[in-house]
């Protein structure tokens, strides 16, 4: 596989000015990550302390093995909701090893308004055991919480993809063989009950842990019956009477010790024989991506030096490089592991759609797992291209990619507009994780051509009613649109609303993208089936 070949000068202006503009980007989502993940109200901290809780972030230290790695999810998620009180979506969810085991975590945050369930906490959770379920992880549950927000019930409660999805996971993951540990360290309330209670194993802490449908002021109010926290569902009683948890523990570091002991009795399972070589760094300093991004969203840039900044050796086997230019497809390896990869070089034509389509085929054809990096204008409109059939070629790449049975992977590494999200395997399309990266940008067109065309349909409407266009009105529309789109196109909106599963560093990618292929391979790739394409 033949090494990739730099055309960036990092001694440019224009790289050092591109390198500035992102540098300053990361060091804001440093600042928001960190007090997504650290800061909290002192008074909180201290009601943990003075109950004998470890803060979530130490127990989840405790828990995985040292020194291994820790694939965050979504830490921004909720970021921009709830007026900011709800850091992180109040829990941490994220891929690691305990006892040598690859594990999805699912841990409440008890230190945001007592481990409350916002309607995006619900969401976190589901998608985290969404991958549990496609990756076929155990799953170790850290149970703390309040119990949902009530306030907000009627958003996080009866629907498909609500609180019951959780639960109805949970039975799915039990279906697969996936196992499950629950370490009660607080209240498993009303539907909360059923974290452990679904669980194969759990361990509750004796004076914290509890689990009940109802708590005392419930029970009290429904039946009169005067009850202490302990008597309806301490730790004694429940691993001595009710048999709901399997193992009683003093405090919670023995707790992490008993749930560690479990899982290393856990089956391992042979993972998929995936293609590989020996893992090697690249040859390109991976830094060097915050100098090839460009200043404007609206600016190219050849997503081939991106490629040498992520892949093994910065060597790249590419496919039709003289065909379909807009999308450059190829082979290559992150950290030993083969992949497919398609990146955006501009607009999808009806060339690069086929192209696409092909190769993501052989792809499936020869198992091996696709990696999508997204800076997407959308497919290519006008008459010429209607009438050469872009929309028919671009659904056969949309086919080719959803049909796919090899795992997907994608990183939003700049733009992301129109049907390109979707063709270049976006949210919608079950990417097995989906990573933005800060600079990043999602929306249905771009800002200029959203308020542009809102314009024209205001014009438009103007002249129909022979009304002469009121320049004031027009620059409002323009100036509203682009406001709502400067707030709710950023990667921070998008990761607040978990459309992707977190905002990550570019330098972090290679990583990421190991980390998730290496979980993907707990499960056997099928064989290729697509549905009909149009010719």
């Amino acid at each position: 596989m033949r090494r990739l070949q730099t055309r960036i000068n990092t001694q440019s202006s224009e790289f050092r000015q591109y390198r500035a503009h992102n540098k300053k980007i990361l060091a804001e989502f440093h600042q928001k990550q960190e007090a997504a993940r650290f800061v909290r109200p002192e008074k909180d901290i201290q009601r943990l302390k003075n109950q004998n809780k470890m803060l979530p972030r130490e127990r989840l230290e405790l828990l995985l093995d040292p020194g291994t790695p820790f694939l965050e999810l979504s830490s921004l998620a909720a970021n921009m909701a709830y007026d900011g009180i709800a850091p992180s979506a109040g829990c941490i969810t994220g891929i690691g090893v305990v006892g040598g085991r690859e594990v999805l975590i699912n841990a409440s945050d008890s230190s945001v308004k007592g481990g409350a369930w916002f309607p995006l906490t619900v969401k976190k959770t589901v998608r985290a055991l969404d991958i549990a379920i496609e990756n076929q992880l155990p799953v170790i549950h850290l149970c703390d919480s309040a119990g949902g927000y009530l306030p907000m019930q009627s958003e996080f409660f009866a629907d498909k993809y609500m609180a019951g999805r959780i639960f109805r996971n949970q039975t799915q993951l039990s279906r697969l063989g996936c196992k499950q540990l629950a370490l009660v360290f607080g209240h498993c309330t009303a539907g909360g009950a059923y974290i452990p209670s679904l669980s194969d194993y759990s361990v509750i802490v004796d004076g914290t842990g509890a689990v009940f449908l109802g708590g005392p002021p419930l029970v009290k109010a429904a039946t009169g019956e005067d009850v202490t926290v302990d008597e309806l569902g301490g730790a004694r009683m429940h691993t001595s009477v009710s048999g709901t948890c399997d193992y009683f523990a003093s405090n919670e570091k023995e707790a992490i010790a008993i749930g560690r002991e479990i899982v290393a009795q856990w089956e391992q399972k042979p993972k998929f024989n995936l293609q590989q070589e020996s893992p090697e760094e690249p040859y390109y300093d991976p830094s060097e991506l915050y100098g090839i991004i460009p200043d404007d969203i609206k600016k190219q840039f050849d997503m081939r030096e991106v490629i040498a900044r992520i892949v093994d050796g910065s060597r790249f086997s590419e496919y039709q490089p003289d065909y379909g230019n807009t999308l450059v497809c190829g082979y290559a390896n992150v950290w030993g592991y083969k992949v497919g990869i398609l990146g955006n070089n501009g607009v999808l034509f009806n060339d690069s759609s086929l192209k696409a389509a092909h190769f993501i085929q052989l792809c499936n054809q020869n198992h091996v797992p696709l990696v999508f990096l997204q800076n997407i204008t959308g497919y290519m409109v006008g008459k010429d291209y209607e009438r050469r059939g872009i929309a028919k070629d671009g659904a056969k790449m949309i086919m080719a990619q959803a049909c796919s049975d090899v795992p997907k992977f994608t990183i939003m590494t700049n733009g992301s507009f129109g049907a390109g999200n979707y063709g270049m395997c976006g949210r919608a399309f079950d990417a097995r994780t989906l990573f933005s990266w800060p600079n990043s940008e999602t929306s249905v067109m771009g800002a200029d051509q959203a308020a542009n065309t809102l314009v024209t349909i205001k014009l438009k409407q103007l002249q129909r009613e022979s009304i002469e266009p009121d320049p004031e009105e027009l620059e409002a529309i323009r100036a509203s649109v682009l406001a709502s789109y400067e707030n709710q196109t950023s990667a921070y909106y998008t990761s607040s609303e978990l459309w992707d599963d977190g905002i990550i560093d570019p330098v972090d990618t290679r990583n990421a993208l190991a980390l998730s292929i290496s979980a993907s391979l707990n499960v056997p790739f099928g064989d290729p089936r697509y549905g009909v394409m149009r010719f």
